[in-house]
């Protein structure tokens, strides 16, 4: 098991979310962190049962252990909250009532959203748990392994996921989208699904998946929606702050994993020098510079620039704090600055120009551009010289 580094409380004061893609490990992370808690599992179709039936059924349950350890006030673990969203009326009361602390974890807020169920109202901290990063694998960290198999803590390791990322997506379909009851059409889903696999880390463009899946633009849209609610995926919105030039104002698409993409996209072993191994390695830098801004806490802006001439930069931390172009090549050249020499006319101020690479040393150029290892750019990331 790899010892992750998301800052949860041991002693936790107050009640929290922790929200996470399936199989990210968020229930083995809080057993593990809190081993005396009170546990419900909804996947246990008992459990399931008896909560969507009788919500307050979890308050008579907490009298009773409240009534047998007056002094004792445990956490409560309810695992799968989004399976049962009227149970956050009964969190919310005994959070104000009984002094209740509750640890809430689920892999979709969709549901509990788009239903207008309680979401505690501010009395709930909330986390995010992402797959595994760089600083949790150490030295156990491949390039080739990660973009290949993806950044589930169950599948990094096997000698071959094809099968488990094969039965993990159909599981998706199965207990997420269609025991949710989020699209009445699951094989036209299932279709969608492999077409927006192929527009990971472009700008997405409705009109074509439309017209690829035999399906409107509006469902295209609400599909979109779905994945990113269900933290399959994100959006990565265009910087346009002050812009000199025509910039293009549309967000960029990432899945949450690439080995899903891979999947999905029936991409293959991905192999170094290729154009979809420099797609997965975008994907992994992205997903590593937005777990870094949700376990650090710092929550700056990420987004990337482009003209409407199809120059452009991936990812802009902060307000120009840092630009950073990800590239995996092991020899960078003139034109792979251009982005970052273009951006550098329109936004001067910009602190930090970085491109992370597969070079095997870092080295700046004469208009200052730090061309760097990505092991460097992502140790000093993790470390807080970035940003």
């Amino acid at each position: 098991m790899y010892k992750r580094i998301i800052d949860l409380d041991q002693n936790p004061s107050r009640s929290f979310f922790l929200w996470g893609p399936r199989l990210t490990g968020k229930s083995t992370l809080l057993k593990d962190l809190y081993p005396e808690a009170v546990y419900i599992d909804l996947l246990i179709s008992e459990k399931f049962i008896q909560y969507q039936k009788a919500p307050g059924t979890l308050r008579e349950e907490i009298e009773s252990l409240l009534k047998k350890e007056p002094d004792r006030r445990r956490l409560v673990i309810i695992d799968e909250i989004q399976k049962v969203p009227a149970l956050l009326d009964e969190v919310h009361w005994l959070i104000e009532n009984r002094h209740m602390i509750f640890g809430l974890c689920g892999s979709s807020a969709r549901k509990v959203r788009h239903g207008h169920a309680n979401l505690l109202g501010g009395r709930a901290d909330r986390f995010e748990l992402f797959g595994l990063v760089y600083r949790e694998l150490g030295r156990n960290f491949s390039l080739e392994r990660i973009l290949n198999h993806g950044y589930l803590p169950s599948f990094y390791d096997l000698s071959d996921p094809e099968r488990a990322l094969r039965s993990y997506c159909a599981d998706y379909l199965k207990e997420e989208i269609a025991a949710e009851g989020l699209v009445r059409n699951l094989p036209q889903f299932s279709t969608f699904l492999e077409a927006a696999s192929l527009s990971d880390s472009e700008i997405v463009n409705y009109a074509t998946i439309a017209r690829d899946c035999g399906i409107s633009a509006p469902t295209v849209k609400s599909h979109f929606e779905i994945l990113a609610d269900t933290l399959m995926a994100s959006f990565l919105p265009a910087y346009q702050k002050r812009p000199k030039r025509r910039v293009v104002t549309s967000p960029r698409f990432y899945f949450f994993d690439a080995g899903v993409v891979n999947h999905l996209a029936k991409r293959g072993k991905l192999h170094p020098g290729s154009e979809l191994f420099g797609k997965a390695f975008e994907n992994w830098l992205y997903h590593e510079i937005r777990a870094h801004r949700a376990y650090t806490e710092k929550y700056y802006d990420l987004s990337y620039w482009r003209l409407s001439t199809g120059v452009e930069v991936d990812f802009i931390l902060g307000a120009m704090e840092c630009a950073v172009e990800a590239k995996s090549s092991r020899k960078i050249t003139t034109d792979h600055m251009k982005g970052l020499r273009e951006l550098k006319k329109d936004h001067p101020k910009v602190k930090r120009s970085i491109i992370a690479s597969l070079e095997s040393t870092a080295r700046d150029t004469a208009d200052g551009i730090e061309i760097m290892p990505y092991g460097e750019f992502l140790e000093a990331l993790w470390d807080g010289q970035i940003i």
